[in-house]
């Protein structure tokens, strides 16, 4: 899938870029990179909610159980978004509705997908307020009464009101303290477990996509660089840019005083490099790295590919990076 944004002032962003990968039903697929990575882009791409007029999907399908979701109407689209395929959204303050209380947008959901009375709809409403660990009874209360990390919690109850086949979940526990968010990644992995829902997870920290297992895709400048199962990337990192997501990150193993960062910034969507996109950052950066598209290449039997010159010649990691979970 290639996904672009027109803009007057800044030109043409490439957000996504030939971005592809397959999902199991009842895997997880963790989506991890830097804040402008693009991986927002994707799953707004997946469910067809690119912002128009600016977003362009401009190549690309998205199959699901055997048809191709961008050959749908958009009624048709309309039954398939919260019932079969779910959302979890990053912001909470602009996903709900600030007129209407989070019991009737629960029940909203369930009444239109489930086709049952409205009385009964409500009263999942509550019964899903509850799993996510916030009182029935606080159901006719509207969304400025709740706290910001409440808002996330009313989020993921509207998405996993209709027990969906695959949930895609944005930052899902980015606003929540550490025991709920033990609490919701529990729930998500009991829904795994219980219904055989497959999940697209996008966060920042790697600590959750460890918790969460299965695959996992490092996204930069709107490409995937390195995918494979959740043991290769965290045992056998092999990108010079995963490498540096997980060096970056505090070691209880390690006795250094300080963290290592990522030199540099992300690229400029409108202004991407010519060849590798993360060269201008890499210190294993030859000449031949900037010259042509580097395309994807499996350096294990078991699916583990990476975009990189010196680590596809080589078919080893730079460095292990295992004890930084």
């Amino acid at each position: 899938m290639t996904i672009e944004y027109v803009t007057q002032d800044s030109g043409t962003c490439h957000a996504v870029n030939h971005v592809s990968f397959d999902l199991n039903k009842g895997e997880t697929l963790g989506l991890v990179g830097e804040t402008g990575a693009g991986k927002t882009t994707i799953a707004m791409g997946i469910l067809r909610l690119t912002p128009k007029p600016q977003g362009h999907v401009i190549s690309g399908e998205v199959q699901f159980e055997g048809q191709d979701l961008y050959g749908k109407s958009e009624a048709e689209m309309r039954k398939i978004r919260g019932d079969k395929i779910s959302m979890i959204f990053q912001d909470p303050m602009t996903a709900l509705n600030p007129i209407d209380t989070v019991g009737d947008q629960i029940a909203e959901m369930i009444w239109l997908h489930n086709k049952v009375s409205k009385k009964e709809a409500l009263r999942r409403a509550q019964d899903m307020l509850e799993m996510v660990g916030i009182p029935a009874e606080r159901h006719r209360e509207y969304p400025h009464q709740f706290s910001g990390g409440m808002k996330q919690r009313v989020v993921i109850a509207i998405a996993l009101a209709c027990t969906p086949e695959l949930l895609i979940a944005d930052e899902p526990t980015t606003a929540l303290d550490v025991t709920i968010q033990a609490q919701v990644l529990d729930m998500m992995n009991k829904l795994k477990r219980d219904l055989n829902t497959s999940v697209i997870l996008i966060t920042h920290d790697l600590g959750v996509v460890a918790e969460m297992r299965d695959k996992v895709a490092v996204i930069y400048a709107g490409e995937v660089v390195e995918i494979g199962s959740a043991r290769n990337i965290f045992k056998s990192t092999a990108h010079p840019y995963t490498q540096g997501l997980f060096a970056s990150l505090p070691n209880i193993n390690s006795t250094a005083r300080r963290l290592k960062p990522i030199p540099g910034l992300m690229p400029d969507p409108a202004n991407l490099p010519t060849g590798c996109k993360f060269a201008p950052r890499c210190e294993f950066c030859t000449a031949e790295c900037t010259k042509a598209a580097i395309p994807l290449k499996e350096i294990s039997a078991d699916g583990h590919m990476v975009r990189c010159l010196h680590s596809c010649e080589k078919g080893v990691s730079h460095g292990n990076n295992s004890g930084n979970k």
